[in-house]
């Protein structure tokens, strides 16, 4: 009973936050057979090191970076020579509030279940001193048996491709601490001229209350999408999802079950098949709610942007099928378009054009400021020749589960588009690069077309001058003259190159 006790007081109110350097933990002492301390990492796995021997194990969450703390070290990198001393006064500070802390618990949860069972408060409060007692008793055994050499043989349990990554950094930082400080000072002062390169680059800042449009494509079958879109529809205040198609990888039936979390995402979504999905699929999402399906050209608003799309007129999947190819696709973009002009013609003109194939998505250069697709899994963005802008979107699911196949893990991506919001043109975007399978990058790199920024010339009246377009090879050509629905596009520049992951 006073074992119990006092775990369930530790349980419950035995744990402290702590900051150790430029990061958040959360400690706390947890009943054990063998003792130890565990030091988890999320997502990469955990450390186990053989501390000590006691009934008592040490439990080391890092929870998060902290952004102030990480930006103090960016600015004034000669902190780095003293941040050995000071995460060792942070684990000591900690590691002297969690003593207390556990005690405290092991005392209330021993007394309150003694309470509960013996209805005596003197037994009850023997419960809680023997409970202190053993606590105290197993405190003296770690300090006993105290390993501070366990740290140069730590085991790992994790994702495997972390491993080495994990374990060698833990072993050259306590054996090679020089060496390590050095490459880390490097490091800090390299980010720092970074950021003083960047801080002179023309920028755009996203007014509160530009349209923001998340674009996400080929997720196939990847369930931590679902989590990775919803973080980013909270921290960029996204009003509307679009999802340019491959949801799902073979799209049987069974597979729909995948789809259940696309209402509680936190914005509307529009979406498109792609040709890893099946009929089965569309029809499993026309019933949901909050989600637009888009096919055939059909046209909806939704969050003040007017969108319409087309899905991709095959299956591949279906082996009993052949692929009908290219011309099939461009078939299905010419259906596209002409459903684009006949909504221009009836005074509802479409703001975004989304296709899965990149060839349908070309049939729509003229007709449309702005295309989305997916499918080839890499970014691609470019002015096509009459003006409409074209974003190919990569993997928002890192090739989902065909992820496992590559030698190197494909990455996350996703990109954050802001529209005006009276005229409903591009503003700017942000490309956000996530590490694949194993990997925890991030990056997120801010881009405006050219004629957002400041400082460039005026564009061209319909009247005036014919634009050119960037052709492959950094050559130009003429481009045939825009219709009047359609701004003029200024040739591609450095700010808004075609990246590829």
């Amino acid at each position: 009973m006073v074992l119990t006790g006092a775990w369930l007081g530790l349980l419950v109110v035995g744990s402290v936050r702590a900051p150790v350097g430029p990061v958040d933990t959360s400690m706390a002492l947890r009943p054990s057979l063998t003792g130890g301390t565990r030091i988890n990492v999320s997502p990469l796995g955990a450390l186990e090191l053989d501390s000590h021997t006691a009934p008592i194990r040490l439990d080391v969450d890092v929870d998060q970076l902290d952004p102030v703390r990480s930006q103090a070290l960016v600015e004034r990198p000669e902190r780095i020579s003293g941040l050995q001393e000071e995460i060792t006064a942070d684990v000591e500070d900690g590691a002297r509030e969690l003593a207390v802390r556990s005690c405290v618990a092991v005392v209330a949860g021993a007394t309150a279940l003694g309470l509960a069972v013996y209805r005596r408060p003197r037994r009850a409060l023997a419960a809680g001193g023997l409970a202190l007692a053993l606590l105290a008793a197993s405190g003296a055994s770690a300090y006993a048996t105290w390993n501070p050499k366990s740290v140069l043989e730590p085991r790992f349990s994790g994702l495997l491709s972390s491993a080495p990554s994990v374990v060698g950094s833990a072993r050259s930082i306590v054996t090679e601490f020089d060496v390590y400080q050095k490459e880390l000072a490097r490091l800090v002062t390299n980010v720092t001229k970074l950021y003083d390169a960047t801080s002179t680059l023309p920028t755009y800042q996203p007014d509160p209350s530009t349209i923001r449009v998340l674009h996400v494509s080929d997720i196939h079958l990847n369930p931590a999408s679902w989590h990775i879109v919803a973080s980013l529809v909270e921290q960029y205040d996204i009003d509307l999802i679009i999802d340019s198609g491959d949801t799902m990888d073979h799209g049987s039936t069974a597979e729909n079950v995948f789809l259940n979390p696309i209402p509680t995402l936190g914005a509307p979504y529009v979406w498109v098949r792609g040709n890893h999905d099946s009929a089965d699929t569309q029809e499993y999402l026309e019933g949901m709610r909050n989600v637009h399906v888009l096919d055939g050209g059909r046209a909806v608003t939704v969050a003040g942007v007017r969108v319409a799309g087309v899905g991709d007129p095959q299956f591949t999947p279906d082996r009993s099928v052949v692929p009908a190819g290219d011309g099939a696709e461009r078939a299905a973009g010419r259906v596209l378009a002409e459903a684009v002009r006949g909504q221009a013609r009836a005074g509802t003109p479409v703001d975004i054009a989304v296709a899965h194939n990149p060839v349908a998505a070309h049939q729509v250069d003229g007709a449309v400021p702005l295309v989305l697709a997916g499918h080839v899994h890499r970014r691609v963005n470019e002015v096509l020749p009459n003006g409409t802008r074209l974003k190919i979107e990569g993997s928002t699911g890192g090739g989902g589960l065909r992820a496992v196949e590559n030698e190197k893990p494909e990455r996350v991506h996703a990109s954050v588009l802001y529209l005006d919001r009276d005229t409903r043109r591009l503003q700017a975007w942000d490309e956000i690069t996530l590490g694949g399978l194993g990997l925890t990058t991030a990056e997120v790199a801010r881009h405006v077309p050219d004629e957002v920024l400041p400082g460039t010339a005026p564009v061209p009246s319909p009247t005036g001058p014919t634009p050119t377009a960037p052709a492959t090879g950094g050559s130009t050509e003429p481009a045939r003259p825009l219709p009047p629905a359609v701004p003029p596009a200024q040739p591609a520049g450095p700010s808004a190159p075609a990246s590829r992951p």
